[in-house]
């Protein structure tokens, strides 16, 4: 082979091995890469659909149109948000100056009817050109019991969540404060530069000290290792290593067991408890609680935080067990660990959208009930949910009480940073047959948990039984 024709072989190789490599790219492009650069807020092209295509409508599970779009004399679009704040964190907003957040960000591709996932469809869609209606959602929320627990909350700081424990469905979901999504480019840096972060969806994003409420997690872990010793005398407090662990008002307990614990919420008992299985034992448990991991949902989320770097002290193990120290929990977290107890130890995947309906009424999607993890045996969630029975009957969860209706709960009162505490609680009804979980998170609010969340907790159950059948 003369000279020449070793260097028409070589630039073949050269051009032969291009040509594998940009197919190579091309290929990991589409699979991996081109749903996300599509779906990127950031994307010009979402624009251009939308300024043909009429965005989806978004409704509640009961018909009642919460937000939509329509066009004017210019044939622009306009997208309409019937009910200002009360939804500014679950649908957010669209706009082309500022993106997209909530279910509007998430469900864009659905609302446009943009087949990113299907290259066959988009590609028939370039050349016959987008349909001219989107998708609509239909959500599990119900609106009269999204309005009434934001009126619940008020102007507190903090989430409140209500969800049906055995299929998983989402009735309500409010963060506080909120924003006005009418009115928010108007009010833009504001919102950006308040210190009080109305932006951020405390619900699903919101990394809070559990307190008292992760001593149902504790509890599992000591009903899963049998070794472990329950009974305890508690004198007000404890020292661990020199650390002094008091109870709420250095209240003495006397004698405790389990049960006795849960409903008094000791510290003491629950702290040793949580030195006896370990930090290994307690880690394994919390994230059989999700914690950790990430919780698959319609909206963005924040993993909830067990510390698992490195060995822990003793001191920082007691406080662990008892929901201080650095441990960290999201409220979607809180009714999914809640909502296990209440499922006989099964943890559904919480839903938000169920179903996506074309513009002609054509079901598309429908989201079913799914199992997510299970967190622990039936029969110690149903010992658990019996303790949690005896908290709002005898215990600190009184004022969750309903008149002929058991409910089962666990109040928290959680210390942090800024000096005032959260106010937690967590629970079910009816306790026997579980329609309802509801967990309320007052933030650095500054009073217990039975005294301030549980009331609040028990007229989200009542209003919400008594709403869905």
């Amino acid at each position: 082979m003369n000279q020449e024709s070793k260097r028409i072989v070589k630039v073949l190789w050269v051009m032969g091995a291009l040509f594998i490599a940009l197919v190579v790219y091309l290929s990991y492009f589409e699979i991996f890469r081109a749903t996300k650069i599509v779906t990127n807020n950031y994307n010009k092209r979402q624009w251009l659909n939308e300024e043909y295509v009429l965005r989806g409508q978004i409704v509640d599970r009961n018909g009642k149109t919460l937000a939509y779009s329509e066009k004017t004399d210019d044939n622009k679009q306009v997208r309409k948000y019937k009910y200002g704040s009360l939804y500014s964190h679950l649908i957010g907003y669209s706009d082309k100056e500022y993106g997209k957040s909530g279910l509007e960000s998430s469900y864009n591709n659905e609302l446009l009817n943009i087949n990113a996932s299907n290259p066959i469809l988009e590609i028939t869609e370039k050349i016959t050109g987008p349909k001219e209606k989107g998708n609509n959602l239909i959500l599990t929320i119900d609106h009269d019991l999204q309005n009434y627990a934001s009126q619940l909350l008020g102007n507190k700081k903090g989430a409140l969540i209500a969800m049906n424990p055995k299929s998983g469905e989402v009735y309500a979901m409010v963060s506080k404060p909120d924003f006005n999504t009418t009115t928010f480019k108007e009010n833009w840096e504001e919102l950006v530069e308040d210190d009080q972060s109305p932006l951020l969806n405390r619900a699903t994003s919101g990394l809070y000290t559990p307190g008292s409420v992760f001593k149902i997690i504790t509890a599992a872990g000591a009903l899963q290792n049998h070794e472990i010793n329950t009974e305890y005398q508690c004198e007000g407090s404890v020292n661990i290593e020199g650390y002094v662990l008091r109870e709420y008002q250095e209240i003495a307990h006397g004698n405790v067991d389990l049960e006795k614990a849960m409903a008094e919420s000791c510290n003491v008992a629950f702290s040793q408890i949580g030195l006896q299985l370990g930090e290994q034992k307690l880690q394994d448990t919390a994230e059989k609680f999700m914690f950790n991991r990430i919780i698959p949902f319609d909206l963005k989320t924040k993993s909830s935080i067990f510390p698992s770097k490195g060995i822990m002290t003793k001191p920082e193990l007691g406080a662990s067990a008892i929901g201080q120290g650095k441990v960290l929990i999201t409220p979607l977290n809180m009714v999914l660990a809640t909502s296990a107890i209440a499922n006989d130890g099964v943890m559904m995947r919480p839903i938000l959208v169920k179903e996506i309906l074309s513009s002609e009424g054509k079901t598309l999607k429908v989201n079913y009930p799914q199992a997510l993890t299970r967190a622990s045996s039936s029969l110690i969630a149903r010992e658990i949910r019996d303790m949690m029975i005896k908290v709002v009957d005898d215990g600190t969860g009184k004022n969750a009480k309903i008149k002929n209706i058991k409910v089962a709960g666990k109040t928290g009162t959680a210390e942090n940073d800024t000096g005032k505490a959260h106010a937690w609680f967590a629970g079910f009804a009816p306790a026997d047959d579980p329609k309802v979980v509801v967990v309320v998170v007052l933030e650095s609010y500054g009073s217990t948990g039975g005294k301030s969340a549980a009331p609040l907790a028990r007229d989200m159950m009542i209003r919400t039984i008594n709403r869905v059948k």
